[in-house]
């Protein structure tokens, strides 16, 4: 499978077709699936009839859309249209109508993608890892011994495997970054609002929507889709202005002053991916950017982040009955039981905590373009476990969840992999609204260090 840019001027050209590119994709889900466990659900007879239309359309010369006859997936999150959205829980009753898609898969189908199936999570997306109940483990392309991360685990292997160009994931705390770092893809969590969302996440603001995918322009092109208003979701913005993937050929990167936090000052990171982060750094250097080794000062937000996720989850189960919750995944009853213990005053605490982060980072991108830091301070760990440590997912996240706190825009992007063959993933953060500047650079980064030759 190569990428949906290579893919589209392919069809153009008359030397690819719809057809054959989606049944690659479905030979690669059925070749290795049933080892890395990345879908839940994939219809290949829809898919292979959606791009057989595309085709007759592009050798009639009239191609519909922006992604025509492009394979790609949704993580099983979002509701589409005539397929469950379980989303990882064994609670969901799937007996019941399933005839609305989210405004994210509305955009897919206007611009007549080809989506195949729906990808892995771990129960209702509560954590940094995939795994749940109802479909089992999902493990990383590169060593299937290793969680792929999460919890948009499924879109990350999906994509690592070639199995379509390019993925849809959420993100609340990190679900798009994780994944995409533990498997060696490029990941985008947008400016809050950026992507509108139906049904509101139970996370509330903290949840974005973003894609996952083999190159930045191909992501760039998904986010050149996806933006926009839709009316279902009242916090959602008007969209860009111009083309992100038109943003991705500016190669603007000379002259920007970049910020490189190697740890907040605090985390301790494995010293393998220190250096091949302060490696991907330099070049950032080489490009012709000012970088500067600094800190963006300020403490470890992660009570109050638990204060927000942890009462999300619970309200999103409040109306379980204790047969239900028996079926749940025990970490999920465990973060809902705590959630159901904070008070209004709790959360109103915890948002504070929330807007003097926020204005802080606001204050910090008055001087810096960007901050650079490790998406994730350690290499993919062992599958089906929630963290190394035996504690919370947010012990090994610090990087991630605090840029959902502040709803800026933030990419993971390769930078190398260790000594034992995992990949190691770089974050680039902007401030509110500069998506476009988080995109140029990061195709700058894969212009002068591509990854695309090295597939697991």
């Amino acid at each position: 499978m190569i990428s949906a840019t290579e893919l589209l001027a392919g069809y153009r050209a008359g030397r690819l077709s719809p057809v054959d590119a989606t049944k690659d994709a479905l030979a690669r889900v059925e070749e290795l699936d049933g080892t890395l466990n990345g879908f839940c659900l994939v219809d290949g007879d829809r898919a292979l009839a959606e791009a057989a239309e595309s085709e007759a359309r592009w050798r009639r010369g009239e191609p519909r859309g922006l992604l025509d006859g492009v394979p790609v997936s949704v993580k099983d999150i979002l509701l589409t249209r005539g397929w469950l959205t379980l989303r990882g829980s064994r609670t969901i009753d799937p007996d019941q109508a399933w005839d609305v898609d989210a405004p994210a898969v509305a955009r897919l189908r206007e611009q007549h993608a080809v989506i195949i199936g729906k990808t892995t999570t771990p129960e209702l997306g509560w954590k940094g890892v995939t795994d749940n109940p109802l479909t089992g483990v999902t493990r990383n392309p590169w060593d299937p011994a290793k969680t792929a991360g999460g919890s948009s685990g499924g879109a990350a292997v999906a994509v690592a495997s070639g199995m379509g160009t390019f993925s849809l994931g959420t993100d609340g705390g990190g679900s798009v970054r994780i994944p995409a770092s533990f498997s060696g893809v490029f990941g985008m969590k947008p400016t809050y609002g950026l992507v509108p969302l139906f049904p509101a996440s139970a996370f509330g603001t903290l949840s974005h929507i973003g894609p996952l995918s083999w190159t930045v322009r191909d992501a760039a092109l998904a986010l050149d889709v996806l933006s926009g208003a839709d009316s279902r979701d009242w916090s959602a913005g008007p969209g860009q202005r111009g083309s992100f993937l038109a943003a991705c050929e500016s190669g603007a990167v000379a002259g920007m002053k970049i910020a490189f936090s190697p740890a907040f000052g605090h985390v301790s990171v494995d010293p393998e991916v220190a250096a091949l982060v302060e490696a991907g750094v330099g070049e950032f250097t080489r490009l012709g950017a000012d970088v500067s080794l600094v800190d963006p000062g300020f403490a470890d937000p992660v009570e109050a982040f638990h204060v927000l996720w942890f009462a999300g989850a619970a309200a999103s189960t409040a109306a379980l009955t204790d047969e239900q919750r028996a079926l749940m995944d025990p970490g999920l009853r465990e973060v809902c039981e705590q959630g159901a213990q904070y008070s209004a005053l709790d959360y109103l605490a915890a948002t504070a905590v929330r807007a003097d982060l926020g204005r802080t980072m606001g204050a910090f991108h008055e001087t810096y373009d960007l901050l650079v830091t490790p998406t994730i301070p350690i290499p993919a760990f062992e599958a089906g476990i929630e963290s190394p440590t035996g504690g919370r997912w947010t012990e090994w996240t610090p990087f991630t969840y605090p840029f959902n706190l502040t709803q800026q825009p933030a990419a993971s992007l390769p930078c190398g992999f260790t000594s034992a063959g995992l990949p190691v993933g770089l974050q680039v953060v902007g401030p509110r609204h500069a998506d476009a500047r988080v995109l140029a650079a990061c195709a700058a980064f894969e212009q002068a260090l591509p990854w695309q030759g090295t597939r697991p």
